[in-house]
This record gives C-alpha cells, structure tokens and sequence, in this order.
C-alpha cells in the first residue's frame, strides 16, 4: 500500500488515542486531588512536566496552576498536544484517507472532533469528569468502528501499530504521574492507597486488577500496568500486539531476518520478557519509565522511517 495511505492510517489512531489518554492523564490528576487533604497548585505542574513540554507550556501560561494546565492540555489550539490539537489532526489524517476507510469510521472522527471544538468555543466549559469520560468513550467507539467495519489489511495493520504505541506511551506516562505526585507524600497510608485506586481507575484498570490481584499493593498494580500479558493497556500487552501487526505487514517472523523498526519492538518487547518487578524497582521505577519512553519514541522513528512519508502536517 502507498506509504502516505500508511503514515495517515498510523496517525490518525495516534491521534485519536492521544486526546483519550490526555483525557485520562489530567483525569488522573484531578481524582488524586479529590483525595488529597491539601490542594495545592504544584501538584499540577508535574503533569506538564511528564508531557516533556514544561518551556512551551511556562512561555505561554506562567503559573501551573489546575486551570491553566487545564486550558493547556484540554483545549489550546496552539498546542499540538492537547485534546483538540489532537482531534483535529485526526480528522485531517482520516480526511486524506477517506477511500481507505468506511464511511462509519469518518463519520466517527467527525463527531469526535465537532464535540471537543463545541466545548472549547464554549462560554460555559461543561463539567471536567463528564467531558473526560465523554471523550473516553468517544475513542472507544472509534476504535470499536474500526475494527468492526474496516478489513483487517494493512492498512487496519498500521492503525493498531499506531494505537498500540500511543498507549504503551501514556501508560508509562501516567504511572509517572504517580511517581511525581503522590511518592514524596510518602507511601503506606490509607491515603495512598485510595490514591492507587483512583489511578488504576484512571487507566480503566481497576476491576481486571482486582480479578488478578486481592489486595492493593503499589508493587503490584506496577506489575499489572507493565507486564499484564492479557490487559490491552499494559505495556508488555501493547508491544505484543504492535509486534505482531509489523509481523503481518512485512511478512517476516519473529525467528526470521526483520528490518530496522521490527529488531527495535523486538528488542524493547523480549528485554520486558526477562525483566521483574524486582529489578525495575531497583533501577527506580521513574527512571524505567521515562527510558521506556524515549525507546518508544525510538521504535516510532524506526516505523517512520521504515514504512512511512513524513508529513509536515505530523507532529511526532
């Protein structure tokens, strides 16, 4: 397939998952604060922090606190980052496709879309909860769409290599969140603990966790959110099925000869094979995290440059 049909299948679910795990990512924040005996504005500019875009955001807005990291992530235009930002180059991505994917997959991304601008032309911004939640299941929906009615070819390929690296990312991302935000307040307290609940609420993750696990144990929701081989958003989970889609568009096997961006997923993937809890603990969680990042950031490269066009229009 024509490698600009590619680039813009794989961006067009980067994007799409992008605002939803924004959604959560400032979601997570404000269910940690409803629990914290404290408000206090700091708390807010760790957030910026973890998305790598501290000077951009201070040049712009000063001051983190709740409302402008808010307006910043949610609704900024300006931001390529942000949840419209990210809608809008969804929809342009699913535009330039549109004789590649159904009809009820552009129809999808266009509502997203037209219900994000709305509530940032708004006077009136609507609740935070429910406009989160709102585009939560937007993104499900559209995930859902797709894959129920477009075929599952390349191009349907590249979408779930796109989705899946997006959301290894922001779930490392928001486990940073934590390290940030809740371990200098000290860890063992029943504050602590409804501040896990509410983060592995925040990554929908709080029931399957609870079917594999009994109690709540820092430990091990880490464990459950990296190496959960059967939870769609765990990061072991996503390489797996990133892995497996590369595999399927080039051709080869995991034991065969493999190009560039497949030998980087497959490393990334089989090092988490033969890692522990134990030992990421040891390296310091928030030091794993942020070099699982920057070798996710590598693997997209790879990807890009492996398979697809730039576009000017892409902001990776």
């Amino acid at each position: 397939m024509l490698s600009r049909v590619a680039n813009s299948i794989y961006w067009l679910n980067r994007y799409i998952e992008r605002a939803e795990n924004i959604a959560r990512f400032v979601d997570v924040n404000l269910n940690l604060l409803l629990d914290s005996v404290v408000v206090d504005d700091r708390q807010w500019e760790p957030i910026v922090i973890t998305t790598g875009d501290l000077d951009i955001f201070r040049s712009r807005y000063g001051a983190a606190t709740a409302q402008n990291v808010v307006e910043f992530l949610t609704y900024d235009e300006k931001y390529p980052n942000s949840i419209l930002s990210c809608l809008q180059s969804a929809r342009h991505n699913a535009r330039s496709v549109r004789e590649i994917i159904s009809s009820e997959t552009w129809e999808q991304v266009n509502s997203f879309y037209f219900m994000v601008k709305e509530a940032a032309s708004a006077k009136i911004k609507p609740d935070l909860p429910g406009f989160f939640e709102a585009v939560k299941m937007a993104s499900h929906q559209f995930a859902g769409v797709m894959d129920a009615t477009m075929s599952h070819n390349e191009a349907w390929h590249f979408g779930q290599i796109g989705r899946s690296i997006e959301r290894a990312d922001k779930t490392a991302r928001i486990l940073d969140v934590k390290y940030f935000i809740i371990l200098p307040n000290g860890v063992g307290s029943a504050l602590d603990e409804l501040q896990w609940i509410s983060l592995l609420k925040s990554a929908s993750a709080y029931e399957m966790y609870r079917k594999t696990y009994r109690r709540i144990n820092p430990s091990d929701i880490a464990r459950f959110l990296i190496f959960d081989r059967e939870f769609p958003r765990s990061i072991q989970y996503c390489l797996n099925s990133a892995e497996k889609c590369l595999h399927l568009i080039s051709g080869s096997r995991s034991d065969t000869w493999c190009n560039s961006a497949e030998h980087q997923l497959g490393k990334l993937r089989s090092e988490l094979d033969f890692m522990s809890i134990e030992e990421i603990i040891e390296i310091g969680l928030h030091e794993f995290l942020d070099r699982t990042q920057s070798r996710l950031n590598s693997v997209s490269q790879e990807i890009s440059d492996t398979f697809l066009t730039l576009d000017p229009q892409v902001v990776i």
